[in-house]
């Protein structure tokens, strides 16, 4: 029978750690390394029903993915509610899912103190910049975690402390307090040998796909319980009628909670230009220079020049602003350069892109071009053929071979050949989010 067992959990002023054992057969989809996360507030006092949390909001959905079971020696009874639901969402979302069960020795359900303040997962993207302009009264905590698109490996310190500093400069200029959290969840789980089984069910990556939702809101669950945060937020990506297989929707988010804390999916009713719209208008009311950080490729600002800077420009141009004034250096030579690049088809776009572009072009046909080079710009996107956009964009052939080799190897020829793949390990993780 398959399945994943959770021991030796441990938890020292801020850094929580555990390791996990696992049936022969799903060995292949974890390393060696044992599950870390670290906080910024000591998590000494924190049940360890609570501290399970973190490790089972990422192994849970690589159980599911094979009809494993889960065990543990205590858990929140709240969160284990929690996984049920949110397995019921998973499973219907996604057909290779098949369900597993999570069997503790014991149920907790504690009564933490609550202090009535709020977390919001924060990046300075247009996401959630749009939540904190929807829950600024609130004064909600900011907090940023490494381990995704800023990984936990040394080569990536300097883009974590330019983050971390972003990020601070922001809530002090607010009167905001921070959270920094830091997980090895992806270089815990195989994360290339995941995408190598499921790449084929999914349009992203695995993470983005399946289990960003409950793994980025479990992590802050120690953190939230030691602050006592009665509300945690994390912001939309997608909106209302767009039906796509995406880990973060309000099916599964919304459905996250532990004792204490409920989990909330914001601005879904919101589509991107309308996000955008939000932002503008506290910009206009409040602070005119606000600055947005969505660039992949940078943290210490945006390059300008990928799919996402090209696109954010252009709905802060729809909106009239000036994108330079927040961030991106967009003059009107760019809308030639930017419609060379998408048919050229020089980045790889999935179904969310698409929905932003439809977004985009239906914000457009309202519009009256500013300049010429606005208005051919507009009258191409009038007529573009969004959908060949997309299905023209694929990943590299070498990383499809990978995946198909990967996925019918032998794990001691796997195990032999993965330190060879680390070098291409990045370019696997299709990372989608403006958060």
């Amino acid at each position: 029978m398959s399945s994943i067992i959770i021991d030796e959990l441990s938890a020292a002023d801020g850094t929580l750690e555990c390791s996990v054992r696992t049936s022969a057969d799903l060995e292949r989809f974890f390393t060696d390394e044992p599950f870390r996360t670290s906080y910024d507030v000591s998590i000494a006092d924190v049940p360890d029903g609570v501290l399970a949390i973190p490790v089972l909001a990422q192994i849970c959905p690589v159980a599911w993915a094979n009809g494993a079971d889960i065990y543990v020696d205590e858990v929140d009874a709240t969160f284990a509610r929690a996984l049920e639901d949110v397995r019921e969402s998973l499973c219907e979302m996604h057909d290779f899912l098949e369900g597993g069960t999570l069997y503790a020795k014991r149920t907790i359900e504690p009564d933490p103190e609550t202090t009535d303040e709020s977390g919001l997962l924060f990046t300075g993207g247009v996401d959630s910049t749009c939540s904190y302009v929807r829950h600024r009264e609130e004064d909600p905590t900011l907090i940023s975690i490494r381990g995704w698109t800023v990984t936990p490996d040394p080569s990536d310190d300097e883009k974590w402390d330019v983050l971390r500093d972003r990020i601070s400069g922001f809530a002090d200029d607010r009167g905001l307090e921070t959270a920094f959290v830091e997980s090895n969840m992806l270089s815990f789980l195989d994360h290339p040998m995941l995408l190598a089984h499921y790449k084929r069910y999914v349009d992203g990556g695995w993470y983005s796909s399946v289990g960003h939702g409950l793994g980025l809101l479990g992590l802050c669950a120690p953190m939230a319980y030691a602050r006592g945060m009665d509300d945690l937020y994390v912001a939309a990506t997608h909106w209302d009628g767009i039906d796509l297989e995406w880990g973060s929707r309000p099916d599964v988010d919304e459905r996250v909670r532990w004792a204490g804390t409920r989990c909330h999916h914001d601005a879904y009713e919101l589509t991107r230009q309308e996000r955008i719209d939000a932002i503008a208008d506290y910009v206009r009311d409040e602070e005119s220079a606000l600055q947005l950080q969505t660039c992949n490729d940078r943290m210490d600002g945006n390059c300008g020049e990928c799919e996402k800077c090209y696109r954010t420009a252009v709905g802060l141009r729809l909106e009239g602003l000036d994108p330079s004034d927040h961030g991106y250096p967009f003059t009107d030579a760019d809308y030639h350069e930017l419609r060379a690049a998408l048919e050229r088809g020089d980045w790889v776009l999935g179904e969310d892109e698409y929905h932003m572009w439809a977004d985009i072009r239906e914000r457009v046909r309202e519009t009256e071009p500013a300049t010429p080079a606005e208005r051919a710009f507009f009258e191409w996107l009038d007529d573009a053929d969004l959908d060949g956009l997309v299905s023209a964009s694929e990943p590299p052939l070498t990383h499809r071979l990978f995946w198909v080799g990967a996925r019918n190897a032998p794990n001691t020829v796997y195990n032999a050949v993965y330190p060879a793949w680390t070098a291409a390990k990045a370019g696997l993780r299709l990372v989608r989010s403006d958060r």
